[in-house]
């Protein structure tokens, strides 16, 4: 405990608000959004929707705040809200534009904040005057760094008319329909002063009193961690809908993040104030080590790679302040340890654990059966005080693929299939456990079932999770050297009941699915490859990240080259195919497989490990809006890797298209001698 919070004067918001200012509409239409920020204030018809001009759906935290202004950490964020946005084909909005428009509040259509967990896209709009987010439906994530900030959600489009009319709004507004602790940090303006009124005993937590029922698999980890009375962690069971706080079994962040988390906690908290056991806090330099590579002359200019330097050095003095395990750069080369989520599961997390990151793809470690999943910035800080996050239960959704699969299919296939489906893309999976089941997902490995896990990020979901098995006893017994028996005894019981209940149940076959790609812009725009009509060039195919650079994502791209060798061919000459492992770990699994003789043979460019193109920092973004590239990474939002044209697909896919130079589907060599004969 930290004396000086039991001292600090904390006080509610007021129970009405009055928001002055103007409202920003981010239209599809680039024109009305210029007009607006010239001074013209857009004409909304709240009684007859469609009158309006159409909204802009699905804008992700990549067009909010891209990659590469996230090196900011303080309020100069302010200047940059939406200038990665794209509206009919242009950027709109330029730098400091929102915050001279004098806009208080914002709004847009579907899937508000998807993708990255950045909390600098909310503390940017916060910075620049908006106190106000309404859009049709908001992402998990998104919405509660809004409210972790004090800046205010809703999918309550009549507020239009109450905020242009100067009119006060009861806080209620904002409150209706969240649990009670949601209430009260909303009430409190923040997580930070709520946790603070929670030290001092003001704030009501209420008890979860759930009788014993049947539970999903996640609702049993989430009951093994929830805190009630006087801070005794365990309750017999759990319901969707039930809130409170979870104690973390692990909690990370990496060098995007704990800059400004740090910055947060040593100006709210104090200077020296120490972090509530250091132990079970981990840090990661993983994002940026090859910036310098692809950064532009003009972003240089601007001062933006020192920046990214000064956040290394942040996270290097706080971890070392804090007595906090860091994985950092490599000595001897360039390059990282590993990214966190490859290493998280390499090394650290365990079966039935709740693990909580500073990234979106936190839910990779979901892949061995244990609740993991992604906070923001304001959340981190707090975690390192109270050692908990707060947690309302969600509903889960099954997921269960049957049958046998291709053998050119993988689990990236599976999840492009499960993004392309009208329930997700509609945003009902919103928020939601997504728990992966079937004969196809069992005979996956761990390494295949991180990549389903992993992209519960690009769905939208709460997390995603697999039960353990057997599968999972043998990778803790082989790649962690666990015993077997206590890998066995970790998974027992982590299973759902028969009878649990789910919000959906989606079923899918493996055999109806072919080698799929997800068209650029989204990775909902999933397509089959065999039904694009005509061959699609590539300049640049990209192998590699948390999604596709494990250990079984190298068995795949070795498979392609190693077959494209024997019969003489290499890598396209109108293609760059790069390869980046995800860990040391995945790079001496290489080296022990003979891996990296046959990727040079080839003509791939091998490259340590880091996030690297995925997020605009390292070699394989691309360079101009025509260019196309094929990636097996997890995204492909307007201006993440670059401004060319991305598509998404499986490691199969991209190395075999990075042969050929087109996008192609990976055949078999046995299934191509059998054709041939």
């Amino acid at each position: 405990m930290i004396p000086s919070l039991l001292e600090r004067k904390i006080e509610k918001r007021p129970d009405k608000v009055k928001l002055k200012g103007r409202i920003l509409f981010l239209t599809e239409d680039p024109e009305l959004i210029k007009k607006q920020l010239a001074g013209w204030d857009l004409p909304w018809d709240t009684k007859t929707p469609a009158n309006n001009p159409k909204l802009r759906d699905d804008i992700s935290t990549d067009e909010i705040t891209p990659a590469h202004y996230c090196f900011y950490f303080d309020e100069t964020l302010g200047e940059i809200p939406y200038l990665g946005l794209k509206c009919g084909g242009v950027l709109p909005i330029g730098r400091g534009e929102v915050k001279k428009g004098g806009f208080v509040a914002a709004v847009s259509g579907k899937r508000r904040g998807k993708g990255s967990s950045r909390e600098q896209s909310p503390y940017a709009e916060l910075c620049a005057g908006i106190r106000l987010v309404i859009a049709e439906n908001i992402e998990r994530i998104y919405k509660q760094n809004c409210q972790n900030l004090g800046v205010l959600t809703s999918t309550n489009f009549g507020l239009i008319d109450k905020v242009r009319g100067g009119e006060e709004i009861p806080l209620a507004e904002f409150t209706q329909g969240e649990d009670e602790i949601t209430r009260q940090i909303i009430e409190y303006g923040g997580l930070f002063p709520f946790n603070v009124a929670r030290l001092q005993g003001k704030v009501f937590l209420p008890p979860i009193e759930t009788k014993k029922r049947p539970m999903t698999v996640a609702e049993k980890i989430f009951a093994r961690h929830m805190i009630h009375h006087k801070d005794q962690v365990g309750l017999p069971a759990v319901k969707p809908g039930d809130a409170g706080f979870a104690r973390a079994d692990l909690r990370f962040s990496h060098e995007y993040v704990t800059p400004m988390a740090s910055i947060f906690f040593e100006q709210l908290v104090g200077k020296d104030a120490p972090v509530n056991d250091p132990s079970t806090i981990i840090f990661f330099r993983d994002h940026l080590t090859f910036l310098d590579e692809v950064i532009s002359e003009e972003k240089r200019k601007m001062g933006l790679l020192d920046l990214a330097t000064q956040l290394k050095f942040k996270q290097q003095d706080f971890a070392k302040s804090r007595g906090i395990k860091l994985h950092g750069e490599l000595r001897d080369r360039k390059g990282s340890e590993g990214i966190c989520h490859s290493i998280v599961l390499e090394s650290y997390a365990l079966p039935g654990q709740l693990n909580v990151g500073s990234d979106s793809h936190t839910p990779h470690v979901g892949a061995i059966g244990c609740v993991a999943f992604g906070i923001g910035t304001t959340d981190v800080f707090n975690s390192w005080i109270t050692k908990d996050v707060r947690v309302r239960v969600p509903e889960s959704v099954k997921v269960v693929i049957r049958g046998q699969r291709r053998p050119n299919v993988t689990a990236k296939d599976f999840i492009l299939k499960i993004l392309s489906l009208d329930y997700v893309r509609s945003g009902k999976a919103l928020a939601k456990v997504m728990e992966y089941s079937g004969e196809a997902i069992e005979e996956l490995s761990v390494d295949e079932r991180a990549t389903m896990t992993n992209m519960a990020a690009e769905i939208g979901g709460f997390t995603g999770i697999v039960a353990p098995d057997r599968k999972v006893v043998e990778f803790l017994a082989e790649r962690r050297g666990m015993e077997r028996k206590r890998a066995q005894e970790l998974t027992a019981g982590l299973n759902s009941d028969a009878d649990a209940e789910y919000a959906h149940v989606i079923e899918l076959d493996a055999a109806d699915i072919t080698p799929m790609v997800a068209t650029p812009g989204d990775p909902g725009n999933g397509k089959y490859i065999r039904e694009m009509n005509t061959p699609v060039p590539v300049e640049i195919a990209y192998g590699g990240t948390c999604t596709a650079g494990k250990n079984e994502d190298m068995d795949m791209y070795a498979l392609v080259l190693g077959e494209a060798l024997r019969q003489g061919k290499r890598v396209a000459a109108s293609c760059k195919f790069y390869i980046q492992f995800g860990s040391q770990e995945t790079r001496e699994y290489c080296v022990r497989k003979g891996y990296l003789g046959i990727f040079k043979q080839a003509g791939a460019i091998v490259i340590e490990p880091s996030c690297g193109a995925c997020i605009n920092a390292g070699p394989g973004v691309s360079t101009r809006p025509d260019q196309v590239v094929i990636s097996a990474q997890n995204r492909n939002f307007p201006g993440r890797s670059g401004p060319g044209q991305m598509y998404l697909a499986s490691p199969l896919t991209v190395a075999a298209s990075a042969v050929a130079g087109y996008i192609c589907e990976y055949e078999p060599a046995e299934q191509r001698e059998l054709v041939s004969a």
